[in-house]
């Protein structure tokens, strides 16, 4: 069941000149509710001029440092981002899910991994948090970080990654590229992508000795190291990756409905909470998501784009297809899980189950 609980805003902490980390009081009876994993992140909530907003961030923070704390970039016309950095203060309270998300890799005391992560500009976010975790859970571990940005003084994090470095200086690496500075050395300057990828491989790290790639950022960062590992041979398995934004603004496609599906329509049945409730949807219009969204059902969401995995759920009865999946792996879709903002019918009946994803 979708839902959020009030958390107290108990730090607004400047990180960089256009994003701020959250930090959050979190009460002993929701103690349990609010134990997270490396790399995992928080549907957040409010009411902005009158308007309903959520949004889902990245915990930057290790489950071991005992705080519960997101950072948000501002974006340029971002309601959600522009209120966290300019408005958000202190003692203010804000709706929250309990942590969700599947970016990460279970870690163990007598691992002894190398690790990779590529991230850029707030891509840091959930990475930082993984790199924390692994230095202090596997001390045989390794971790090299390639970490993209405009300028040196965008870097998010930049002091913290620095003394991680530090304290762990025979096992993290950090290079820095930055795409609108010129550094000393040529190979640090631009963005990451498939060529730089292929220049680092080269000199820098062998890709056939390392255990777990974990990518975050824009969609064209991460599809195009994405290719270039997967061409020198590194298994998907291997690589974890989180998309932030997609390139086509998460907007919608345009469905248009087929010739053969205009008169069909689909029984969907939805449980959710330990309740279920059901109508009627015709075929290729919207999604189940939206279509019970619009009947006033109370659902787990935040994107609507599928790169997060709130809405995740679990197709019991019947067939649908997802428009696009950014963040359900291939073994969750073969297991029946689908992102409910991406899924539209296939079958004349669909069960879809909230509570067997959680």
């Amino acid at each position: 069941m979708a839902k959020f609980y009030p958390l107290k805003v108990k730090e607004v902490r400047k990180e960089t000149a256009d994003c701020r980390s959250v930090s959050f009081d979190i009460p002993e009876e929701l103690s349990k509710e609010f134990k997270f994993t490396q790399g995992q992140y928080l549907t957040l909530r409010t009411e902005i001029d009158g308007e309903e907003v959520r949004r889902s961030y990245s915990l930057c923070t290790s489950p071991l440092d005992g705080d519960l704390r997101v950072a948000i970039k501002e974006v340029p016309g971002g309601l959600f981002s522009t209120f966290a950095n300019r408005e958000l203060k202190a003692g203010d309270v804000l709706e929250a899910m309990p942590p969700m998300g599947n970016f990460f890799s279970e870690l163990k005391p007598e691992n002894e991994k190398n690790y990779v992560a590529f991230a850029a500009g707030s891509g840091i976010t959930p990475i930082i948090s993984i790199l924390k975790t692994v230095m202090e859970i596997e001390p045989k571990s390794t971790f090299t970080l390639f970490y993209g940005n405009k300028y040196a003084s965008s870097v998010i994090f930049k002091e913290e990654i620095e003394g991680l470095k530090n304290s762990f200086f025979q096992r993290v690496r950090v290079f820095h590229f930055f795409s609108r500075e010129i550094p000393d050395i040529d190979l640090f300057h631009g963005r990451l992508d498939k060529g730089k990828c292929e220049a680092l491989f080269k000199g820098i790290i062998d890709p056939r000795n390392i255990d777990e790639y974990f990518l975050c950022g824009p969609e064209e960062m991460i599809f195009s190291v994405k290719e270039a590992l997967e061409e020198v041979g590194v298994e998907s398995k291997k690589v974890h990756f989180e998309l932030f934004t997609t390139g086509n603004g998460k907007k919608k496609k345009v469905r248009v409905q087929r010739e053969e599906n205009k008169d069909k329509v689909c029984e969907v049945f939805i449980k959710d909470g330990g309740n279920s409730f059901g109508f009627n949807l015709p075929f290729d219009t919207e999604s189940i998501l939206d279509a019970a969204l619009a009947r006033g059902a109370d659902l787990p969401f935040a994107c609507k784009g599928g790169v997060c995995c709130t809405c995740k759920a679990k197709i019991t009865e019947g067939e649908v297809e997802m428009e696009v999946n950014y963040a359900l792996e291939p073994e969750e879709v073969e297991a029946g899980y689908v992102l409910a903002c991406q899924a539209f019918p296939k079958s004349p009946k669909v069960v879809i189950d909230f509570d067997e994803a959680l």
